[in-house]
């Protein structure tokens, strides 16, 4: 299963979870079972409050499940409508949210548990909801 992770930068399995999926600047997707690992830009990056596009930012990328620092409410319906679970994670890093997903000690977002607005989530480890930082768009 493809599992997609907003970051605040690529650095691989080290790259730091956003704590927003939508001002995210990037997205890592990784396949749960043979790890393979790649990049994409998110490019709505920058929206209103309320007009994120999950669906459309991880387009064609046949993703089954997110991890995420924070999610607003508005994206999380549209990706559990798709019939993509959303998984919450206080791991600071891709790996430790891999194997706590993994692991299947995660916590399934719910509506209630999802940010009311933009920078009021649970930031990543690195504390921003993601802005400023850089993404190469791959992977090697």
């Amino acid at each position: 299963m493809n599992i997609c992770f907003p970051i605040s930068a690529d650095q691989g399995l080290d790259s730091p979870v956003s704590g927003h999926f939508g001002s995210a600047p990037c997205f890592a997707i990784i396949d749960s079972e043979s790890r393979a690992f790649r990049v994409i830009v998110n490019a709505n990056q920058h929206h209103g409050h309320g007009g994120c596009q999950p669906l459309a930012a991880i387009a064609g990328q046949d993703v089954g499940a997110v991890v995420v620092g924070g999610i607003g409410a508005g994206a999380l319906s549209r990706l559990q409508a798709a019939g993509v679970r959303v998984w919450r994670t206080d791991q600071g890093t891709i790996a430790g949210a891999l194997e706590a997903f993994i692991g299947g000690t995660l916590t399934e977002m719910t509506a209630a548990a999802a940010c009311a607005g933009h920078g009021h989530g649970s930031p990543g480890q690195d504390g921003s909801p993601g802005h400023g930082h850089q993404c190469h768009g791959g992977h090697s």
